[in-house]
């Protein structure tokens, strides 16, 4: 019998507390890596295999949420890997900048679990 593996899930924040929430959230259904700043979550998304999404805060030390996704859609290995961005701003420019960054979407903190669970599975399945 074969088992199905998986999807992978990258979560980039600044906070580690804002990891452990959503790894206590997501765990039972996906593989969970994290990062802490923009420079490890590119470094793991260039990893083989890839995460399958990632959820992204804006708001990081050093490289920021928009410039890491920027990269990633930059990049012919990773620019397929649908981002999520996760984060406490939500002006409209803010949202508009996500989007033209190449975000799949954007979710404001405090969020809801089972409207996050949602919007992930919309974006996961390939």
């Amino acid at each position: 019998m074969g088992t199905t593996q998986k999807k992978t899930i990258l979560i980039v924040d600044d906070m580690p507390e804002n990891i452990d929430i959503l790894r206590g959230l997501l765990a039972d259904q996906f593989s969970i890596k994290a990062a802490t700043n923009g420079e490890t979550a590119l470094k793991i998304a260039g990893t083989m295999p890839p995460p399958d999404m990632i959820l992204l805060d804006i708001l990081m030390p050093g490289t920021d949420g928009y410039q890491v996704c920027k990269t990633l859609k930059a990049n012919a290995k990773t620019k397929s890997i649908p981002v999520i961005f996760l984060t406490s701003k939500n002006e409209i420019n803010d949202k508009t900048e996500a989007i033209d960054a190449g975000a799949a979407d954007y979710i404001t903190k405090p969020y809801d679990a089972d409207y996050i669970k949602q919007i992930i599975m919309k974006h996961i399945r390939r």
